[in-house]
């Protein structure tokens, strides 16, 4: 999602980087490393709640409201500031694209209609009626309504006779809006969401060598997105199987930092590809390993990416993904 922790490295990374040419496309990058920081938090603790708590219904809903909020406003600095200036900015056009898919990644989670994750907030609420559309029209007032017992034993043969007129169209009864409708329109987002990051991967193989940090957490956001809205577990675990041997394959160099992202991202992708076949072996690692260089020399590092998958995802990057 938007809150990786790849992301915030490269938005701080590269508007550093065009600062002295662009101010205002630097000032931007800058917004939405601050807004992806305070997303991160809002979205962690949403997902450690899994559901609704339906014992603190206001705190949830102001939770949920605050992250589509944020992921509104992103969208927008992102497509009207951002994304008309990247130019030939490589990595920050890659970056663009794929913040453009993490924003509707949110809005698939946390708002879909029909709804794909317990976590969203069209989700039904035990004990909590839906917020009803307010009518700016006069209503019927039904109070008069004869009863039953006060009843004619002639039964009327046109319905102008019952005494009850029903309302002119377009003032019937009007259908509960969803909770979060106030913030953005109640549809279904997977469509979208699925297109932007086709173009984000595409984007990133073209521009991007197969073991780049932004390159994987494209790859990653992208597994998980298959796995928890379009509910393809097959096609995850493919994708993220074919992202590992991709790095394995790569043999261009990186360094440190790079380098660690790159093993932290694997470790997460190793996961993914085995979500859902329970207790079922893995296939063996691939027999070659990628190898990363420091910027100031070209000797190779001699640890490798670790081929078997811990037993838990480390705190912080994973947590963003499953």
């Amino acid at each position: 999602m938007a809150s990786s922790e790849v992301d915030q490295k490269f938005l701080g990374k590269l508007g550093k980087q065009v600062e002295p040419n662009n101010a205002l496309l630097a000032s931007m990058l800058y917004k939405l490393l601050g807004l992806s920081i305070n997303l991160a938090e809002h979205t962690a603790k949403a997902r450690k709640q899994r559901k609704l708590d339906t014992s603190r219904a206001t705190q949830s809903l102001e939770l949920y409201f605050h992250i589509l909020w944020l992921a509104r406003e992103g969208l927008i600095m992102l497509e009207q500031y951002v994304i008309p200036m990247v130019g030939d900015h490589g990595e920050l056009k890659v970056l663009a694209f794929k913040l453009r898919a993490s924003f509707y990644h949110i809005f698939v989670l946390f708002h879909n209609n029909p709804s794909v994750s317990t976590m969203g907030i069209n989700t039904p609420i035990p004990g909590i009626p839906p917020i009803p559309r307010l009518d700016k029209g006069k209503g019927i007032d039904r109070s008069d309504a004869m009863s039953e017992t006060g009843r004619s034993s002639v039964q009327p043969t046109h319905p102008i006779e019952t005494g009850v007129v029903g309302p002119p169209p377009g003032f019937g009864p009007q259908v509960p809006e969803t909770p979060g409708a106030f913030l953005l329109p109640s549809v279904d987002y997977r469509p979208t969401a699925h297109e932007y990051f086709k173009q984000a991967v595409t984007l990133a193989d073209g521009l991007l060598w197969g073991s780049h940090s932004l390159r994987l957490s494209i790859k990653t956001e992208y597994a998980a997105f298959l796995y928890e809205c379009e509910h393809d577990p097959d096609g995850s675990r493919k994708l993220a199987k074919d992202t590992i041997a991709e790095v394995y394959d790569a043999s261009e160099g990186m360094d440190d930092d790079m380098f660690h992202d790159a093993c932290e991202l694997v470790k997460v992708l190793g996961r993914m590809m085995k979500r859902g076949l329970g207790s079922e072996p893995s296939a063996p690692p691939p027999p070659s390993t990628p190898r990363a260089t420091t910027p100031k020399t070209t000797t190779p590092r001699t640890n490798p990416i670790p081929a078997a998958m811990p037993a838990a995802v480390p705190t912080g990057m994973g947590d963003n993904f499953i």
